[in-house]
């Protein structure tokens, strides 16, 4: 059965917007808005039905934990970690950034991926400087970092977000789900091994051990009432949202109501805190170019839905998964890997991610293809900057820092390694521990 012309000119709108987003020319939140207001005009939705299709649990949630993650990022706790990561390395080079990375990609777990980087990156500058080693390929390991485990667990990053809209994912299903470990040790195991493989590849030998630089730099948390109640609101926001389901509420609505308690408890101590800044200040670092850009990312994806696109493309691939799981698993992995690499990844996640809820209604097991989709969709936007635009954050910190242009051949040469490793990893696992085990 053919596309219908509304069909068609509903994917060609699709496509052409995320070509628009790639190519880079138009700002990506104009692009995706303006796509969307093309479907309304020609008839794919309505405008009511189009904000109806916009999961705006997800939205409050990615508004709630910023505003939490602001307060978090001034209260001098990210600057304190970095200098106890340095002082757990004993001032060697190679392992200062892989303990930074590693502390990067646990906050990344419950801060947006590029707060995260805007977080770390400025304080592990000055330990670069200490110990004289180069800028690029630290804040490259940070970025990668803050982009790998931002789908560990449901709080960190879009992608898990809207496996959660899309699948009904809980916290804890980030964990352990249907008997068998998920997410975060999945993903966990291989971040593990993937920093130790880029330490012997590249920062074994990197710089020299400098006891002197190590002891130059202080550690001080400037206000540590703030600091206290900046990470125990956090804290206890995350408790809340893990046992979601013996509130009854929303995941945003938890979110959101940790976040006002929050600024609350900041604006009625007032000059108590000296530290903290004004809850205008908050607002305005939101990124809120990011928000409008994933609600209209929800509507263009709805679009596909709404016009049954996705039907048909379950319908498609259907036949793939029913002769031999494992390798439809396989082969959606992989060629995920490289898409996401030069396509914005969430937009490419949420659309399979709705494509496989159709094949489950088709008696398809969808539980290890949404695993496998989430994780191949976070590992290969690590590929390049079109595929991450954290990546691209943390490539223009870099290159300030060294006040120069980094290439793209030095860019892979980092960036290659630490995806394919990753990747590879990631995909023994999961076949391991799920799709083998749905496909007798």
């Amino acid at each position: 059965m053919g596309l219908s012309l509304l069909q068609w000119m509903t994917l060609a709108v699709f496509f052409v917007t995320i070509a628009a987003i790639v190519v880079n020319k138009l700002d990506a939140t104009v692009a995706a808005l303006l796509g969307v207001v093309i479907m309304i005009w020609m008839g794919t939705m309505s405008e009511v039905e189009a904000a109806q299709l916009v999961d705006w649990n997800v939205m409050a949630i990615l508004v709630g934990i910023w505003i939490m993650a602001g307060y978090f990022g001034r209260s001098g706790v990210p600057s304190w970690l970095s200098v106890q990561s340095l002082k757990l390395s004993g001032g060697r080079p190679g392992l200062l950034v892989l303990v930074l990375s590693m502390l990067t990609g646990l906050l990344s777990m419950f801060i947006d991926n590029v707060v995260c980087i805007l977080m770390m990156a400025p304080v592990a500058l000055p330990l670069a400087r200490a110990l004289k080693i180069p800028a690029t390929p630290l804040v490259l390991m940070i970025g990668f970092s803050a982009n790998f485990m931002g789908t560990a667990l449901l709080l960190g990053d879009l992608p898990p977000q809207m496996l959660h809209s899309v699948a009904g994912a809980e916290f804890f299903d980030f964990i352990w789900q249907h008997g068998r470990p998920s997410s975060f040790p999945i993903l966990m195991v291989t971040f593990t091994i993937t920093l130790a493989f880029m330490y012997f590849y590249g920062f074994r030998k990197i710089g020299k051990v400098s006891a002197e630089g190590s002891a130059s730099i202080k550690a001080d948390i400037p206000d540590p009432l703030f600091a206290y109640i900046a990470v125990g609101m956090f804290l206890l926001t995350v408790l809340a949202m893990a046992f979601r389901e013996a509130f009854g509420v929303k995941l945003g609505f938890i979110a959101l109501t940790g976040a006002v308690i929050l600024v609350l408890i900041v604006e009625i101590l007032g000059k108590k805190l000296k530290e903290a800044p004004s809850f205008e200040h908050i607002v305005q670092e939101l990124d809120w170019r990011a928000v409008f850009f994933y609600i209209a990312l929800f509507a263009l994806v709805g679009g596909l839905e709404k016009t049954h696109i996705l039907d048909m493309m379950a319908n498609w691939m259907k036949p793939m998964f029913a002769q031999n799981y494992a390798l439809g698993a396989t082969v959606l992995y992989w060629v995920t890997i490289p898409i996401v690499g030069i396509v914005e990844h969430d937009a490419y996640i949420l659309t399979f991610l709705n494509t496989i809820k159709e094949l489950g209604t088709q008696g398809i097991p969808p539980w290890p293809l949404w695993w496998m989709v989430l994780w191949s969709g976070t590992l290969g936007s690590n590929l390049t900057v079109a595929g991450a635009p954290a990546l691209y954050v943390a490539l223009r910190i870099a290159e300030k820092e060294e006040d120069r242009k980094v290439s793209l051949r030095e860019f892979l040469s980092w960036s290659l390694a630490f995806c394919l490793v990753s990747s590879v990893i990631c995909y023994v696992l999961g076949m391991l521990i799920w799709v083998l085990p749905y496909s007798n």
